[in-house]
């Protein structure tokens, strides 16, 4: 069973930054598309960045491009998000996860939250 085990989430005030961490116990990590989700409370769960297997291409939403990286490092089956000019619109649980060209995987880690607040 994929274990997914995300952490970095915190309070940080608008404009500020944080950087996400999502550790997969996945052995065909490499292979594999990679996504970051988030879900604020009452709202669906978002797709906010995907990146591939190789690491290109990479894909935002539109309500994050511009102010998100998503990376990856293979070596350490580890996924990243670095969040910069957060807005309080941006406060959720983020989840890590298989992109949703494949489907995630049926198990999600516990999330990570993140409050934009002054």
């Amino acid at each position: 069973q994929v274990q997914l085990l995300e952490s970095g989430g915190g309070l940080v005030q608008p404009g500020g930054s944080l950087k996400l961490s999502c550790a997969a116990s996945l052995s065909t990590f490499r292979d594999t598309a990679m996504s970051w989700y988030r879900q604020a409370p009452g709202n669906f769960r978002e797709l906010v960045a995907t990146i591939t297997g190789p690491g290109l291409p990479i894909s935002y939403s539109d309500s994050v491009r511009g102010r998100f990286t998503i990376s990856r490092d293979n070596a350490k089956n580890m996924v990243y998000l670095q969040m910069n000019s957060l807005k309080s619109e941006d406060t959720a649980v983020y989840h890590c996860n298989r992109a949703p060209s494949y489907g995630p995987f049926r198990s999600w880690g516990q999330g990570t939250q993140v409050t934009v607040s002054s």
